[in-house]
């Protein structure tokens, strides 16, 4: 089961942890936890650090654990783009308090999240992170 949900682990069966990518490693951290046929699994940032592609494969990954084998995920991620188009429900937190919460495709097209986490302004022109005052952010949510 777990190779047939990371493949690139195959090649790496008779190597030790240490000597894989961090890509692999995250694989193979998750494919432990799967081999105990959880029915709730904790991921604490699991592109951290991670290439793009391995990123989109990852999440790939993540959304057929939750389909095929029916396992509740909650998902801590900064990447909110990613976590939120595999979500089926969201909370965002700053500062330690949770200041939104929703159904993912709701924050997706909330205006704050547009703008704060996934970096769209209105009319979907994307902004720099420097052109966004943060105090602006933690008004609106008081």
């Amino acid at each position: 089961m777990v190779y047939g949900y990371f493949p690139a682990l195959v090649k790496r069966r008779k190597t030790l942890a240490g000597y894989c990518s961090g890509g692999e490693l995250q694989m193979l951290v998750m494919g432990r936890a799967l081999m105990a046929r959880p029915r709730l699994l904790l991921l604490d940032e699991p592109s951290l650090g991670l290439a793009p592609l391995v990123v989109r494969e990852i999440f790939r990954i993540i959304r057929r654990i939750n389909e095929e084998q029916g396992t509740t995920i909650i998902l801590v991620e900064q990447n909110a783009n990613m976590a939120l188009q595999i979500a089926h429900y969201g909370y965002v937190m700053e500062n330690g308090r949770i200041v939104m919460e929703g159904p993912s495709g709701d924050l997706r097209e909330n205006p704050d999240i547009r703008e704060f986490y996934l970096g769209v302004g209105a009319g979907g022109k994307t902004k720099s992170y420097t052109d966004i005052k943060s105090y602006r952010r933690r008004k609106r949510w008081l």
